[in-house]
């Protein structure tokens, strides 16, 4: 944990605001390094990490919250409306939206791209379930949906309820949490994460 013996408020950690991917740094990162791999300016990047007391300095474990685009903060959201609408169609509650859920499958979706894979196992993270323990969530159960190359809401909805797995995750009626991160780039151009938890 961070302490801090002036302004102690920069220091406190904030939550994610769903408009945020949360970055935990890794060994040899700077925010410099953060900024080119998220596309941003370095500026914007400090702006909105406060608890940094100066810039230079970061440290493997800590976390940098790095701003999305609101175009796909929409797309997200129509994720989660199409997927709540195929729970109504079988007769389940509608999953609440969870912020932090989101930011961690914005940053799944953006791991994939960056490092070039697709698979629920990063070679950065573990899998899914491993970066929710490590960004603290609290959860019973737990399931995780990717796809790439899709380019609409609607047609990776469509293809995760065309496929026995996903569907299951959709339609499980113990989740009660959904979070989605999409992001584009990359070899595939498109990349999808669905985190879905019962908590």
């Amino acid at each position: 944990m961070i302490t801090c013996m002036v302004l102690l408020v920069t220091c406190m950690p904030r939550a994610a605001d769903g408009r945020t991917v949360m970055y935990k740094v890794q060994p040899g990162d700077s925010l410099w390094e953060i900024a080119v791999l998220y596309n941003i300016k370095l500026s914007v990047l400090i702006k909105e990490n406060p608890q940094f007391p100066n810039p230079n300095i970061i440290f493997p474990g800590q976390v940098v919250y790095i701003p999305t685009n609101d175009v796909k903060t929409n797309i997200e959201d129509r994720i989660i409306q199409l997927t709540n609408a195929e729970r109504s169609i079988n007769g389940l509650q509608p999953l609440k939206v969870d912020p932090t859920l989101s930011s961690i499958a914005r940053t799944k979706s953006a791991d994939m791209r960056d490092k070039n894979y697709f698979s629920h196992i990063s070679p950065t993270y573990g899998s899914t379930f491993n970066m929710l323990r490590a960004y603290g969530v609290h959860f019973h159960t737990g399931a995780e949906n990717i796809a790439v190359g899709h380019s609409s809401a609607e047609e990776v909805v469509n293809f995760w309820m065309n496929n026995s797995g996903h569907r299951a995750n959709v339609l499980n009626h113990e989740m009660t949490h959904i979070g989605v991160g999409y992001t584009t780039g990359g070899s595939y151009g498109h990349y999808w994460t669905q985190i879905l938890v019962q908590k």
